[in-house]
């Protein structure tokens, strides 16, 4: 730096000021800065873990729901329209793991993955943690739900994950 940029002594004093004024403000903002107490952010439990309202990680993450329950509903006609009633329960419709698998297969590799969600959701219901093609291909999968129910439940919550992604 050259002397003819500063006309004083006064001048260099208050650039030199206002650098260290700046460095505290931007420290003070830095949470990995040590003996600094930082009002912890505070969420509540809806909103922990969650991108903020009408950003583009929350508008792609209910594109994505709305995606995977079109599949949900999609993978839940597919027992009602190939599954038998049960003789008991005539209600509740049963399909064989393995042929599930055949059928769906052609659709989509995702089918063991809509198995699990549909199951956490309590529309089907199927024995053991996971099921293996060839291994459990008798076992059977039962929508224990009505097939109107769920077609209304899941066009529902689709619509509302599409709507919220539309106004935002």
């Amino acid at each position: 730096m050259s002397s003819a940029m500063f006309e004083s002594l006064s001048d260099r004093v208050a650039m030199f000021n206002r650098t260290a004024n700046n460095h505290i403000s931007s420290q003070s903002k830095n949470p990995f800065t040590t003996g600094m107490n930082l009002d912890r952010p505070k969420f509540s439990k809806e909103e922990y873990g969650r991108p903020l309202a009408g950003s583009q990680s929350d508008i792609r993450g209910r594109k994505a729901t709305a995606h995977i329950l079109k599949e949900i509903l999609e993978l839940c006609e597919i027992i009602y329209q190939n599954g038998q009633p049960c003789k008991d329960h005539p209600e509740i419709t049963g399909i064989s793991f393995g042929d599930l698998f055949n059928i769906y297969v052609a659709i989509s590799d995702k089918c063991v993955g809509l198995l699990l969600r549909a199951r956490k959701q309590g529309l089907i219901e199927f024995e053991g943690e996971c099921l293996f093609q060839r291994r459990d291909d008798n076992v059977p999968v039962f929508l224990v739900k009505p097939i109107s129910e769920i077609r209304t439940s899941l066009k529902q919550r689709i619509q509302e994950a599409k709507g919220d992604t539309l106004h935002q």
